[in-house]
């Protein structure tokens, strides 16, 4: 084991860097995530969803990144920012983790400390964010924070808007000697507040319930949740919204002007699939498919109330008889939530049968006096 004191320094790089708290866990297999991985994801609660759930044997072992493993440098970023004032006239809200790109400065923290470890003759890797560990677990052996009961990790007096990352090392630095103690206490907001009701155990998400994994899930979005979505376009912050430890921490500093805190969604259904993915890209859309995003509008369009916007009528007509089924089944229901049902003689005799499934959901009520004007 090297002197504690190098340890120290590289927490001490970490912080210099950038980074608003830094630990050292140990690197040796997370077997008690490794089983709560594998139990979930027996039970269905991963959704389909791949990242650490793909493989959970590597996403678990910090030796898979780093043969002869010995600790963890792990650090965590805040993501707490003021909003942007820019109005928009037909939002849709953005989770504040994708307002930006958090993890790029995460990354470049983390590189300072792997770079000082491989200039003194050990071996490196940053993680962050792809799939091949565990940063929660990682952070929480690290002595940053605690699960909390909708599963994020909160710092002590800081709360749960961060990011987090790893710089997995051979080096024998001294680690945490234990874990940050639960202090959610009695308190259960997350799992009351939750408007999927997603949260169906303390520390439990079901992932085929949860907003923020909904809107990235390939393919129909669950009728039984779109009016859940609201206005949602991106991610889902209302177990964080709620959490008292974050409801006390203040914005370190205001959004950049380039930060998608809100996007236009009548002008985003109007974009080419270059101008949507150069803007958004930075997204997670599954197979890289533009038209994941133009679903997750539709419906938010459709929970806006907006049946006699002009300009959203325009585009859930061009929605409603473009050439992806995927989108005129979205457009069907977006159309009835409005009350314009007189929008549907377009897809009356659509033989898509994601899209006749939509249309045999839609009651057979007059056109809304909304719909006439």
């Amino acid at each position: 084991m090297l002197e504690s004191g190098y340890a120290d320094e590289l927490v001490r790089l970490g912080r210099a860097e950038g980074l608003d708290a830094v630990g050292v866990a140990p690197a040796a297999p997370f077997d008690r995530a490794r089983g709560e991985l594998e139990r979930r994801k027996a039970a269905g609660l991963h959704g389909d969803m791949a990242f650490t759930f793909k493989n959970p044997a590597r996403s678990t072992d910090p030796g898979r990144s780093v043969r002869g493993a010995r600790a963890i440098v792990v650090g965590a970023r805040t993501y707490a920012m003021v909003p942007p004032s820019t109005p928009v006239q037909h939002p849709g809200r953005v989770a504040r983790y994708a307002w930006v790109d958090h993890y790029a400065p995460l990354r470049a923290a983390l590189g300072a400390v792997a770079r000082r470890l491989r200039a003194d003759g050990w071996k490196s890797v940053v993680l962050a964010d792809d799939n091949s560990m565990v940063d929660r677990e990682a952070a929480w052996l690290a002595g940053l924070g605690w699960y909390g009961k909708n599963a994020n990790l909160l710092l002590p007096g800081r709360g749960s808007w961060y990011v987090l990352g790893g710089v997995v090392t051979n080096a024998p630095l001294a680690t945490a000697t234990r874990p940050v103690g639960d202090g959610c206490g009695r308190c259960r907001r997350c799992i009351d507040d939750c408007p999927t009701e997603a949260i169906v155990a303390p520390g439990v998400v079901d992932a085929r319930r949860c907003l923020a994994w909904l809107v990235q899930a390939p393919g129909i979005f669950p009728a039984e949740h779109r009016v859940a979505l609201a206005d949602r376009i991106y991610g889902c912050d209302d177990c964080q919204e709620v959490c008292p430890p974050n409801r006390g921490v203040e914005a370190a500093e205001p959004a950049p002007a380039s930060a998608t805190a809100t996007v236009d969604l009548v002008e985003l259904l109007e974009m080419s699939d270059r101008e949507l993915l150069d803007r958004y890209g930075r997204w997670y859309l599954a197979d890289r498919d533009p038209d994941q995003l133009r679903r997750n509008a539709l419906i938010a369009l459709g929970n806006s109330g907006g049946g006699a916007d002009a300009d959203i009528e325009r585009v859930v007509r061009a929605a409603l008889t473009c050439g992806h089924p995927l989108l005129r089944a979205h457009a069907v229901w977006a159309a009835a939530r409005l009350g314009r049902t007189d929008l549907l003689d377009a897809v009356n005799d659509d033989p898509d049968p994601r899209v006749r499934e939509e249309l045999s959901r839609v009651p057979t009520v007059p056109v809304s006096a909304a719909a006439r004007v």
